[in-house]
């Protein structure tokens, strides 16, 4: 239970984990929001907050050293306990007031099967070294997908599993595996520092967090070359624009060098969606691009606008396009083609697929 929590920031609390909201913004001129289903909406019968009010919520679910770091760094992350959930937040300024933005966690991590997601990703923790990367906009489930996965090797081998978070979001008990969950700005200084550290800790899963930098990418390509299972989060909106993300990060002349690195390792990529399903809720939407020979080639060579092809034409081997899955929804009735046009990579050649 988190200390000092005002009665006012407690409703607000209860009620986005009543309306299971995904998340709840606290920001001055407006009233409470809470995002359902991915539709933002203000909290009923709640006026509009002032300066003063907003910095009272807030600074009522803070430590004394957040509120210090907040003034010093203007805006700060961190995560914490309420009752069966916890609440991922970034407090910032804007128009020199205090603001929040708190995403909900549930404490339960849903299994891979429960979220429905496609099986082959069971299959991503079984190897003892490679590089899984998980990709997709903010807010549509990457967190929840590796917890899952993460979860998986938890409840079914001795390893040890590290990983570095910013902040820490789902956190793990351990089962056969130990965990060390470590979090960047209170157990570490930073993402690329705590994994060049995890190779002396002897650990045999690495969970990244965020890829944000080159200094971070090149440290997690290290680790999975060093014979480590890698998993990683990287803001693409498809799994064959993941590789080019990757590589382009580095200065010219280091390219061919990642290339060769990236496709040795490269174990296989998740790109994945949350759309509102039509009988509410949300379905996840994954595409599946698994590192075989022939992708694996294509990498090393640099002719990864061939990736969306070998996708396509690899089903047998669990690979599934983005435009696919989301026609395949769209026909079983579970998402509306609107909210699948949103979300297609290629428009044109998906309406074909649906028509």
């Amino acid at each position: 239970m988190q200390v000092g929590l005002i009665p006012e920031m407690k409703s607000l609390l209860d009620l986005s984990i009543q309306k299971k909201a995904s998340d709840l913004h606290l920001t001055t001129g407006v009233p409470p929001m809470i995002r359902i289903d991915g539709a933002l909406m203000a909290v009923p019968d709640q006026a509009n907050l002032t300066s003063e009010q907003a910095s009272s919520l807030i600074q009522s679910f803070m430590s004394a050293e957040q509120i210090e770091r907040l003034k010093v760094r203007k805006e700060v992350d961190f995560s914490f306990g309420y009752n069966d959930m916890r609440f991922r937040s970034n407090v910032y300024f804007q128009k020199g007031n205090m603001a929040a933005s708190l995403r909900l966690i549930p404490k339960l991590i849903k299994s891979l099967t429960d979220l429905g997601v496609p099986p082959i990703l069971e299959k991503f923790t079984t190897p003892s070294q490679g590089f899984v990367i998980i990709t997709g906009p903010t807010g549509h489930g990457k967190s929840t997908t590796l917890a899952a996965m993460i979860n998986q090797i938890n409840h079914t081998r001795s390893e040890h599993i590290v990983t570095i978070e910013d902040p820490i979001e789902y956190v793990f008990e351990h089962d056969k595996s130990i965990i060390s969950q470590r979090e960047v700005g209170s157990d570490t200084n930073s993402f690329a520092r705590a994994l060049r550290s995890s190779l002396r800790e002897d650990p045999n899963v690495v969970l990244v967090g965020e890829m944000r930098d080159l200094e971070t990418i090149e440290a997690a390509l290290t680790i999975a070359e060093t014979g480590h299972l890698v998993f990683a989060t990287l803001h693409t909106n498809s799994a064959s624009q993941t590789a080019d993300r990757i590589i382009d990060v580095f200065p010219p002349h280091q390219q061919q060098q990642v290339r060769m690195q990236l496709a040795n390792v490269l174990l296989g990529v998740v790109s994945q969606r949350l759309l509102p399903r039509t009988q509410g809720g949300r379905v996840v939407a994954c595409e599946i691009m698994i590192a075989n020979s022939a992708v694996r080639a294509i990498i090393r060579e640099g002719k990864t606008h061939q990736l969306p092809n070998v996708i396509q034409t690899s089903a047998a081997e669990g690979m599934i396009a983005m435009d696919k899955v989301l026609a395949e929804l769209v026909s079983k009735g579970e998402i509306t083609i609107d909210n699948a046009l949103a979300w297609a990579i290629d428009p044109k050649a998906f309406k074909m697929m649906v028509y």
